[in-house]
């Protein structure tokens, strides 16, 4: 009771600000008269231990410009994360939507979805950088769905949500219809709440199945987040009388017919929404390129059924060997794509670069055309290594020719990149090896050859035309965008290099992306340069899309949008909708057509972009202890990638992560220093970013996506002096 009180008293003066209220105002809002007592109580505490300012018989919130509002986004093990909402004055406008950081036991119970009042305590927090804040009341409970792992609790079976701060699991008290056994992955809604996590009670409503298997755990988090995986019956309708209906003739009349160029396409062995194909030709000036995507936003009418769920979706989301589209497969992988030797629809970006790559004429047409050969990103690579073979050189016959003029144009746009100032960043990306049954049978690095780049350079020179058309003719449009890093971010940057004893030259509050380029070629040879490449990509702020043209630092281009994949991606399908009134000449109409739309998209494609990157993220650690499990009791070397208070964590070459509790480490005091080292304080021993390890695998957790290690070796790649620094 006094608890609840207490919540209703903060959010009251939280409401009324500095005017406050009397305690006889108070208690007539929010008490009943049994309650009197208790609220007199309750703000005298509240004022003695100085939450209260309290002048002419009034209360108020002290220090109110540290309360917001916000919505609980995550938590883990021990600490988690509120999404702020409001905004108090211009001053304060850039903390719309920040993250602040939050204890575990700060929480007050309050779980994912959440609406709660908190009160920023720190300006930031060592582990994450953010401000930390504590949760003062819960506002409104989340009607989101709970998934956890059943788990046997000192003899008692319990509960042990996903996505709680505490260890302490659940007391059940409903058990639903189904079967529950220890380690099932399940549902549940919370039967009663208490003052803490772990003093909820749950009720669970579906069982999964077996939280050993990571495709079950995968299933649960794809229902948590509400990521939709089936199509309504209206789409599927939809889509299947397109695949039936195919192209029109009369379609194919109005259209520029490219049919005679060699067009290929060049993808991954297993794709199949194939959305981009390319033709090329060396000229006396330079060079013709072509970029032909489908033409979806030709099927993807308007208001259509299936057009309302393209936005919903917003992104198709890969997880594993696992494909959730945005569009059915009849047009993802049907009509829309660019198969061999069959008729599409495409929206084609045609340009003429010169001998210096320098981009000097380019328009878009609606074309029809039909590839030539379905590329496969390895055998273009062989080709461009000379170690063809007589199967592969037949394949590509009509279009082998073009591939050396490909790889000529494109090192002279990634030179002209370089030029410019761009980093290049090197992130590692793990390639996730299943079997028929969906179980995780290896995980490697992700590799990418020459073949890979030579696609890109050519997709960034579409999507800068892209932008260059809606900037030029001042039209509403759908940009993808990238801020420069904060100042604050960039001394914690030039900071933390300093304490790995490297000299961060041209590093200041106002670097530029060639400054943070040049930090990493320096670096290139240091045996610690994945951690540096790491660093500098946090560094750098999320990319998103805008309707307005801000310039993408990372790529250092002024002009740049996402053109060349409408089928999986909902930013890139809105453009083509805009480019196609335009090409049509309704220039004059597209502002009152299209501003509200593209201001709606772009928020609706950032938001759903991030829930595909977390859900890839997220579920990516299932399978990753799901093959590991096998490995337990065996010997890894690895490097440190990270550490905290509560441990190090450790990342193997096939980019597998876990985790060193600093109970097994030897007995002392740990502290974290610069983010990049954990100290023990007695001894002095620092365990640093970038330092090898050699560790055993000491336990995996399916169900939790956790992997545990201890540590035999370590080999410091960085000086013990640099921990005082």
């Amino acid at each position: 009771m006094r608890t609840d009180i207490r919540e209703k008293i903060f959010v009251l003066l939280y409401e009324r600000g500095e005017k406050g209220l009397t305690e006889p105002e108070i208690i007539s809002i929010i008490g009943k008269k049994k309650d009197n007592k208790i609220i007199s109580r309750e703000l005298e505490d509240m004022k003695r231990f100085k939450v209260l300012n309290y002048s002419k018989l009034r209360y108020s919130l002290k220090n109110p410009d540290k309360f917001y509002l916000g919505t609980v986004t995550r938590c883990a093990r021990g600490h988690g994360f509120v999404k702020l909402e409001n905004c108090r004055n211009e001053e304060e406008e850039e903390e719309e939507g920040e993250e602040v950081f939050i204890r575990g036991k700060d929480f007050h119970g309050a779980v994912p979805g959440d609406r709660v009042l908190v009160k920023i305590i720190a300006d930031k927090d060592e582990y994450n950088r953010s401000r930390t804040a504590v949760v003062t009341s819960v506002l409104e409970f989340s009607s989101n769905m709970l998934t956890g792992v059943v788990v046997d609790y000192n003899g008692e079976i319990r509960l042990q949500p996903s996505s709680f701060s505490s260890p302490v699991p659940l007391v059940i008290v409903g058990f639903g219809e189904q079967a529950v056994r220890v380690g099932d992955k399940v549902r549940f809604e919370i039967k009663r709440r208490g003052e803490r996590h772990s003093e909820h009670v749950a009720t669970v409503t579906e069982v999964f199945g077996s939280s050993d298997i990571a495709r079950v755990s995968v299933k649960a988090y794809i229902e948590e987040k509400q990521i939709p995986t089936e199509f309504p019956d209206e789409v599927i309708r939809e889509a299947e009388e397109i695949e039936k209906k195919g192209i029109p003739s009369g379609e194919k009349a109005m259209r520029t017919d490219l049919r005679d160029l060699p067009i290929f396409t060049i993808d991954g062995a297993d794709t199949k929404d194939i959305d981009d194909a390319i033709s090329i030709e060396k000229t006396a000036k330079g060079f013709k390129l072509g970029v032909h995507i489908a033409d979806v936003s030709h099927y993807v009418k308007k208001g259509t059924a299936l057009d309302q769920e393209a936005r919903k979706r917003g992104t198709s989301v890969y997880i594993a060997d696992m494909v959730i589209p945005m569009l059915p497969k009849e047009l993802s992988n049907g009509i829309c794509s660019l198969n061999p030797n069959e008729e599409r629809l495409a929206f084609s970006c045609l340009m003429e670069l010169d001998n210096e790559g320098e981009i000097t004429k380019y328009r878009f047409v609606k074309s029809l055309i039909r590839s030539r050969v379905k590329g496969v990103y390895s055998e273009v690579n062989k080709i461009l290594a000379g170690e063809t073979d007589e199967e592969i050189e037949q394949k590509y016959s009509e279009v082998i020719n073009q591939i050396p003029v490909m790889n000529e144009l494109a090192s002279i746009l990634i030179q002209n990149r370089i030029k410019r100032g761009a980093p290049e960043i090197n992130s590692v990306e793990s390639k996730i090896i299943c079997d028929e049954n969906g179980i995780c049978i290896d995980i490697k690095a992700r590799q990418s050859g020459v073949a890979e780049g030579i696609i890109e350079e050519f997709m960034l020179a579409a999507n800068n035309c892209a932008a260059k058309v809606g900037m030029s003719n001042h039209i509403p449009f759908v940009y993808r965008v990238h801020e420069a890093p904060t100042a604050e971010k960039l001394m914690m940057l030039k900071d933390t290099l300093v304490a790995m004893g490297i000299e961060p030259k041209g590093i200041k509050e106002t670097s530029s992306a060639k400054d943070l380029a040049n930090i990493l070629r320096e670096c290139k040879d240091d045996p610690r340069a994945p951690i540096i490449h790491r660093m500098t990509l946090r560094t750098m702020m999320k990319a998103k899309y805008s309707e307005n043209p801000i310039g993408h630092f990372g790529l250092v281009m002024k002009e740049y949008a996402h053109f060349t994949s409408p089928i999986r991606r909902l930013a890139d399908l809105s453009i083509h909708r805009i480019l196609t009134d335009y090409v049509m000449g309704e220039a004059a109409k597209l502002e009152k057509r299209y501003t509200r739309f593209a201001n709606e998209n772009s928020a609706r494609a950032s938001e759903t972009e991030v829930t595909a990157i977390n859900a890839e993220r997220d579920c990516e650690k299932y399978y990753a202890a799901e093959y590991m499990k096998s490995h337990v009791g065996e010997q890894f070397e690895g490097i440190i990638s990270g550490v905290i208070n509560s441990g190090i964590f450790v990342e193997l070459p096939n980019t597998v992560e876990g985790r060193i509790d600093t109970f097994t480490l030897p007995e002392g005091e740990y502290e974290v220093r610069n983010g990049i080292m954990l100290v023990e304080m007695l001894s002095n021993t620092v365990y640093a970013m970038g330092d090898k390890v050699k560790v055993t695998l000491s336990a995996v957790n399916v169900g939790a996506g956790q992997i545990d290690f201890v540590l035999d070796e370590h080999i410091p790649m960085s000086t013990k002096s640099n921990a005082d620094k």
